[in-house]
């Protein structure tokens, strides 16, 4: 249920790539600033924030609601979040929607990592961002954005999503079948 004293070390990264060379990042930032200015260039904020809560992937709803109602409700009423969902998987999950196919929402999203990782890929204007989250990263993501959630062959996330409004919590899939080409987190 709840992770153990020996987490590994966590290391957020930025890959930058432009579409033609999908394996190929043209830039690489492994610093939390650099990784905040370059996506704020994008109008798209990234923060770190150590929350001290030892949840698991897996872990049954109702004890991740119960554990992380106070971070919830911090985030909630930071970003005037509407709604929220929790991506909660550990292994494979067949029967739920693949968060790996590009789509846009129609109201903000903050993607904030709980525990273990997530690597968000956002298409902004001619170029690809695709941010490795690891535990305590936090994503603002405007309503519209292109984006694509890899969490790999072995998914091992807890994240909360929480949006504007309830309305724009729906994922609206663009059918581009491009964000596949791209490195993902088992490949950085």
């Amino acid at each position: 249920m709840f992770a153990t004293d020996q987490d590994p070390p966590l290391m957020s990264i930025l890959c930058v790539f432009h579409p033609s060379s999908p394996d190929l990042p043209n830039k690489v930032l492994t610093h939390h600033d650099d990784i905040a200015v370059t996506l704020a260039e994008q109008g798209v904020r990234f923060a770190h924030a150590e929350h001290g809560l030892r949840v698991r992937p897996g872990t049954a709803q109702d004890e991740v609601l119960e554990a992380c109602r106070d971070h919830l409700d911090q985030l909630m009423t930071a970003h005037g979040s509407k709604a929220f969902v929790v991506l909660n998987r550990d292994g494979e999950a067949p029967a739920q929607v693949d968060v790996r196919d590009e789509h846009v929402h129609d109201a903000d999203e903050v993607f904030a990592v709980v525990s273990g990782r997530a690597q968000v890929g956002l298409r902004v204007g001619e170029w690809v961002y695709s941010v490795l989250c690891e535990k305590g990263d936090q994503l603002a993501v405007p309503a519209g954005t292109r984006r694509w959630v890899e969490l790999g062959d072995a998914p091992f996330c807890l994240a909360l999503r929480l949006y504007g409004s309830e309305q724009g919590m729906q994922p609206k899939f663009t059918g581009d079948v491009t964000a596949r080409a791209f490195l993902g987190i088992d490949e950085l």
